[in-house]
C-alpha cells in the first residue's frame, strides 16, 4: 500500500526521483499515465494489468468508455528507475501535470500520484474545507 506525500524536483531531463518508501512497491519498471485532477498515475505492473482488464471490459459502443480508455492509454508508458532511484518522464506527461520544477509525490493506496507542486497546494486548499462533508458523504467508517 502506498502512503503519505514527499516533494522532489524536477531536473533539466526530465527525472524525478521516486520515494524510496515507494520503490519497492513500484518494482524497478512501472507504468504512468495520465491521471485525474491533471496529475500523473504511477501504477506497479500487478495493479495496472488488473486496472486494464476492468477498462477492456468497458462497452466500446459507449463514447464515454472510448474516450477515457484513449485518454489513459494514449499517455501510458512504461519507465524504469536508475541507480539513483530516478525516472524520466516523457515531455506529454509533463506537459499535462504541468510538471516544470517543484513537485509533489503522494501515494494513493494502490497508486502513486505524482504532481505538481502548486497544482497539488491549490488541490489541497480547495478540498480541505469539504473534507468532513465528502467523508459523511461517501464513506461509512468510524474514523
Amino acid at each position: 500500500m502506498f502512503m503519505g506525500e514527499y516533494r522532489h524536483t524536477i531536473d533539466g531531463k526530465g527525472r524525478i526521483i521516486i520515494p524510496a518508501k515507494f520503490r519497492e512497491g513500484l518494482g524497478d519498471s512501472f507504468v504512468v499515465t495520465r491521471g485525474l485532477d491533471q496529475c500523473l498515475f504511477a501504477y506497479p505492473r500487478s495493479e495496472w494489468t488488473q486496472l486494464e482488464q476492468k477498462l477492456k471490459a468497458l462497452p466500446f459502443t459507449k463514447a464515454d468508455a472510448r474516450k477515457f480508455t484513449r485518454f489513459f492509454f494514449s499517455g501510458a508508458c512504461e519507465v524504469e528507475l536508475d541507480k539513483q532511484g530516478r525516472i524520466l518522464l516523457p515531455p506529454n506527461l509533463r506537459d499535462f501535470a504541468k510538471l516544470k520544477k517543484d513537485c509533489v509525490i503522494i501515494g494513493v493506496s494502490t497508486r502513486v500520484e505524482i504532481w505538481s507542486k502548486d497544482l497539488w497546494e491549490d488541490y489541497y486548499l480547495s478540498s480541505e474545507d469539504s473534507f468532513n462533508e465528502i467523508a459523511e458523504s461517501i464513506v461509512d467508517l468510524d474514523l
